[in-house]
């Protein structure tokens, strides 16, 4: 069973810029298949934008989408780990934050991200949101 973050992160993460617009994300999401994204500036972490928060925070809205950044729609508050961290530890940001991803941050630098999903293949590959994680997706 792995002990640290960095045995669980996917790295690297995907990165747009604060300034990538919104429909780029989208597509960048659907066509690598994953659910979050890490806004960041010459390597730092600025933020996290999920399919969610482009749902509720842009698309929601309504109107013409074209012309939006993704800095409009990221969590700019965001809750990290370090690769060395404990997966105890994770685990427990999770919880008490009730986030479902982590930017693993190392030296001011984003290099892997970590998920629910991940720590559930880990943890449990037979439980239920393990089972889900390792499942192909939906075409």
């Amino acid at each position: 069973m792995a002990q640290t973050v960095r045995q669980v992160m996917t790295a690297p993460p995907v990165e747009v810029s604060p300034q990538a617009s919104v429909v780029e994300v989208a597509r960048r999401m659907r066509d690598e298949d994953i659910g979050a994204v890490v806004v960041a500036e010459d390597g730092r972490l600025r933020g996290l934008v999920t399919d969610r928060d482009l749902t509720v925070r842009v698309l929601a809205e309504g109107g013409d989408v074209t012309d939006r950044r993704v800095q409009e729609a990221c969590s700019a508050e965001v809750v990290t780990v370090s690769p060395d961290d404990p997966v105890d530890r994770a685990v427990e940001l999770m919880r008490s934050k009730a986030v479902r991803r982590l930017p693993v941050v190392d030296r001011d630098r984003v290099v892997g991200i970590v998920s629910l999903g991940d720590l559930a293949v880990e943890r449990d590959p037979d439980s239920a949101l393990g089972d889900i994680s390792l499942a192909d997706p939906n075409a």
